[in-house]
Parts: C-alpha cells; sequence; structure tokens
C-alpha cells in the first residue's frame, strides 16, 4: 500500500533537509516511488532540482569561507568545514578544454584544488606555499570533476593538506598543497 502524498511529502522534506544533495533516483529508492513521482511532489511542494539545490548550498558554504571571495572559488563548494575538509564540483565546459582535443586545460584542474585548500583553511588570509599534484588522467569535455581537500597536519601556522580529484570514482589528480595561514589582511 502507498504512503498517502501528505505524509511522502513531509518524508520528502526531511530527508532533503538533512541532505539537501541526494539525487532524484536516491529520493525514490527511499520512498519506494518512482522517480517521475519524486519530480512531480517536488514542483507541487515547491523544491527546486538537485542542480539549484546544490547552489544554493554552495552558497551557504562559500559565505563561511574567510580567506577567499566567491569570485575566487574555482567549482562550486558543495561542503566546508573550516579547519577540517572540504569538497568542490567542477563542469568540465567547452570554455575549459582544449579545442582540438576536448580535453581540460591542467589549470583549471589545478585552480580548482587550489582554491579548494585555501577555502577550508580558517583564517582570514590563507596562501599556498608549496604544491605537488600529479595528474593521472585527461579530464574531457561534459565530465564532472568533484574535488575533496583534507587539512592532514597543522604546524603553526602552516597547513598540510591532501586534495584528490576523481571524475566518478576515478581519480584524476592527486596532490599535497603547503598552506600558510595568516592573521593579518596587509602590512602597516
Amino acid at each position: 500500500m502507498r504512503k498517502s502524498k501528505e505524509v511522502r511529502h513531509g518524508r520528502l522534506e526531511k530527508i532533503l533537509e538533512e541532505n539537501p544533495l541526494q539525487t532524484d533516483g536516491e529520493l525514490a529508492r527511499k520512498l519506494g516511488v518512482s522517480i517521475q513521482t519524486i519530480r512531480l511532489d517536488r514542483l507541487e511542494i515547491g523544491i527546486p532540482d538537485l542542480r539549484e539545490r546544490t547552489r544554493r548550498v554552495a552558497a551557504e558554504r562559500l559565505q563561511e569561507a574567510r580567506s577567499l571571495s566567491d569570485t575566487e572559488i574555482i567549482g562550486e563548494i558543495t561542503e566546508l568545514v573550516l579547519g577540517h575538509h572540504g569538497t568542490s564540483r567542477l563542469e568540465i565546459t567547452s570554455n575549459l578544454v582544449l579545442r582540438k582535443t576536448s580535453i581540460a586545460r591542467g589549470h583549471h584542474l589545478f585552480a580548482q584544488v587550489n582554491s579548494l585548500a585555501v577555502a577550508i583553511v580558517d583564517a582570514p588570509v590563507a596562501l599556498t606555499g608549496i604544491a605537488r599534484v600529479r595528474y593521472r588522467r585527461p579530464v574531457r569535455l561534459g565530465e564532472v570533476v568533484r574535488a575533496e581537500a583534507f587539512i592532514l597536519k597543522v604546524v603553526g601556522a602552516r597547513h598540510m593538506i591532501r586534495v584528490v580529484s576523481k571524475v566518478e570514482e576515478e581519480v584524476v589528480l592527486s596532490g599535497r598543497f603547503y598552506v600558510v595561514a595568516r592573521e593579518e589582511t596587509s602590512r602597516s
């Protein structure tokens, strides 16, 4: 027997309150209904699609970052715990690839993990001191790169940060960043 629509709407809202980044497919499995039913339910109660929910979460998380502004972040921040870890997402569009090969330019992949590593440092100013990255495979037009950054160790103002970028479950870039935190924003 199917749950009443009102009960299902309540459960849908509660699930998305806890984790707004659930896909329609995941929601359908949890609620025991079709993906189309989830889409109709979302429209009926005014819940936006995953892309819009991701943008909203990213905007909220970005406000927590102290060291970078929203225009300085490459990709969309999807999770940010200052002083600990963060994740971001970068969709590879035509303006990020080499025209002849449709392969993403390396500096865009680097910029995504560099800005994420700097963003997770809980300081008004954070600067990359050393970066060691390894590109594991080319990233192509249309792929979505999910980057993760974790603070491994903090010694004084120096933060050792591990970064990993994946397309689906395949690692495409990995490395370590040494980011220096500073409290002052300018010299007097």
